[in-house]
């Protein structure tokens, strides 16, 4: 079938589509309703039929005759290490860890914090507590200790696992001491941790507290899979940058299967048996459907990478993991790529390298310039899809679905709406907008199975953030359009949208132009406040290594070039040139943390930033071009 009879099929009867789907998933018992909506808007998916996740990403890939194959591999480059984890060897090492789970009173319904790095124990830690229907709750690991608070009093888990430490290129990061400050910060206090002690920094264990993993799994009895409703939580994932009370994205168990397992074959075209790497990290929502589940549910072997896509050990590490693990699909963000760009223009370490086995590159998690995506394509000679999803929606919203049919790309665009999604760009009024006009992307209700089922102990406010701009639809929070052929173009958060002297005007368009200069390796446009036209465009551009130009002649290209793409009406008239952009740990540029530098105005640092020092950077350059506090 091609792509437009299958989306045609998921809008006209998502009843049959997505029961149709779930023959992907193995249940214990079968659902009473595919789409229970006697609640809305919370709707339900599968509601009646029992399952376990666990069972469907681990057992029964052993039980087929496939326990011999690699399920994990972990690579690496900051410990110096190589692990490679069989179906079988997962199921055994599993089963004990929802055994040592259990022998601490964890049971169903119980929330266990995940606080690592990017080990296999995570998943692991993961998995151990969906084999007992446990709700985990990973945050990301080096959250300073209040941000861990904040969840710990969330979610308030009866158990925590943890690592001693997180390994960075440069530094080691003391995970055990954090944890043990947000504890005592927190109000809510866990019965118990679960420690891994990396040998890289053991950390010092609290007696009747605090056990050890490798003691704890070896005295525990392996545990079976525990039987639970589709509708029940897997997990909870807080989303980043939160402040104040924390907004934990709940998960559901049965939707959440069958919609990753039909993702993996229908978006990535990726087999069981086949090698699946997504370049992220367990503790956002990248890692949670496409390091651990996704691949699992289908069978595949799945790539945990610890390190980065330059300096671990340089530019060619992403090249290294293909050729020697025999990649198939690549998964990570564009910032990723534009590191590799800017360390590497002409992607020399390319050749250095087999990476045949690659088939295609998917990028998401920010949107993706045309330039890093055409530079992408050039030098892989492999199809480059950039798709876009959000933490609340666990898979893509918008996908060009290869393993459907393979639709032409359009740079700037992640292509159409993913089987199950009716998206819509709505105006203020709650009117749709004519093809190629901005309005605010909306998806109709019912969102398809996957997608996030509430907030944790708070329906009030998922109603509030999601579905209360506009009844009936879910508000993404994302600005763009449609074109005439029913592509999406997601131009900037609707935040993102600025009013210059009463034009609405995209940032995103406008850093699609800067990315597209030669000497620019990444780049973030904001608006800044102006007295006279109320807000006025303002870039940041960090070059490629290597260029010496004169930055007040590159500055002037780009003005100009912004001038000719989009025109006068953007009042682009101002460039900073800077070493580095602030970024959150999982690569999104932290825009509004900018603006309100450069506006002068009080900012709460972000708890997701990756380096805070370079916050200092941006206002000293911001300061020495006239913006920001003039005290």
């Amino acid at each position: 079938m091609d792509y437009q009879s299958v989306y045609k099929h998921s809008m006209k009867d998502p009843e049959a589509f997505w029961a149709e789907a779930a023959s992907l998933i193995d249940w214990d018992k079968p659902w009473d309703k595919v789409l229970d909506d006697a609640n809305k808007p919370f709707y339900r998916w599968f509601s009646g039929a029992m399952m376990n996740t666990c069972y469907n990403a681990v057992d029964r890939h052993v039980i087929a005759g496939r326990g011999d194959q690699a399920a994990i591999i972990h690579d690496s480059p900051v410990t110096g290490s190589k692990r490679v984890i069989t179906y079988a060897e997962l199921q055994q090492q599993v089963a004990r860890m929802a055994g040592a789970l259990q022998a601490q009173g964890v049971t169903k319904g119980d929330r266990v914090i995940i606080y690592m790095p990017m080990v296999a124990e995570a998943l692991i830690a993961m998995l151990g507590c969906a084999r007992i229907g446990a709700i985990h709750s990973v945050v990301f690991g080096g959250f300073s200790s209040h941000e861990l608070a904040t969840r710990i009093d969330d979610a308030k888990p009866k158990m925590i696992v943890a690592a001693s430490c997180g390994i960075e290129p440069n530094r080691v990061v003391h995970y055990k001491p954090l944890l043990d400050e947000a504890i005592e910060l927190s109000t809510h206090k866990p019965e118990h941790c679960l420690v891994l002690q990396r040998p890289e920094e053991p950390g010092t264990l609290v007696e009747g507290r605090d056990l050890g993993w490798a003691e704890a799994l070896a005295a525990a009895e392996p545990a079976d899979c525990v039987s639970v409703a589709a509708t029940d939580p897997l997990y909870i994932l807080y989303t980043s940058g939160t402040t104040g009370q924390p907004k934990g994205v709940v998960r559901d168990n049965g939707g959440h299967a069958v919609a990753l397992a039909w993702s993996m074959g229908n978006i990535y075209d990726v087999q069981p048996g086949e090698v699946f790497w997504a370049a992220s990290d367990v503790g956002w929502v990248v890692g949670h459907s496409y390091i651990v589940y996704a691949p699992l549910l289908r069978g595949c072997t799945t790539v945990v990478y610890e390190g980065k896509p330059v300096g671990t050990p340089d530019a060619g590490a992403f090249w290294r993991v293909i050729e020697e693990h025999k990649v198939k699909v690549l998964f990570t963000a564009p910032t990723a790529f534009r590191a590799i760009k800017g360390a590497d223009p002409k992607a020399e370490h390319l050749g250095r390298y087999d990476t045949s086995s690659l088939s295609a590159l998917f990028l998401a998690g920010e949107r993706c310039d045309p330039d890093t995506l055409h530079w992408a394509e050039d030098i892989l000679k492999r199809p480059v899809i950039d798709h876009w999803w959000q933490t609340e929606t666990g898979w893509a919203i918008a996908a060009n679905c290869i393993g459907i049919e393979q639709l032409p790309v359009k740079a700037g665009s992640p292509t159409c709406a993913v089987p199950g999604y009716d998206i819509q760009v709505l105006d203020d009024e709650g009117e749709p907008v004519k093809p190629g006009n901005i309005g605010r992307i909306m998806v109709k209700l019912p969102l398809p199975p996957g997608c996030l089922s509430t907030l944790w102990g708070n329906d009030t406010r998922y109603v509030q953030s999601y579905l209360s701009a506009e009844p009936g639809y879910y508000l993404t929070g994302d600005a763009g359009y449609l074109d005439e052929d029913g592509y999406v173009f997601v131009m900037s958060r609707i935040d993102d949208i600025i009013n210059v002297a009463g034009h609405r005007l995209s940032t995103g368009a406008m850093e699609g132009v800067l990315a597209s200069h030669p000497d620019v390796a990444e780049c973030a446009v904001i608006g800044a406040a102006d007295e006279l036209k109320g807000e006025l465009p303002l870039g940041l551009v960090v070059l490629k290594s290597g260029v010496e130009r004169d930055h007040d002649t590159i500055k002037k290209e780009l003005v100009k070039l912004v001038r000719e793409q989009i025109g006068p009406v953007a009042a682009f008239k101002t460039v900073a040139v800077v070493e580095r952009l602030p970024k959150t740990r999982s690569g999104k540029i932290l825009r509004g943390t900018m603006k309100a530098i450069a506006d002068g105005t009080t900012y709460k640092q972000p708890a997701t930033i990756d380096d805070p020092s370079i916050l200092d950077e941006i206002t000293s350059s911001l300061s020495a071009i006239g913006y920001g506090r003039h005290d």
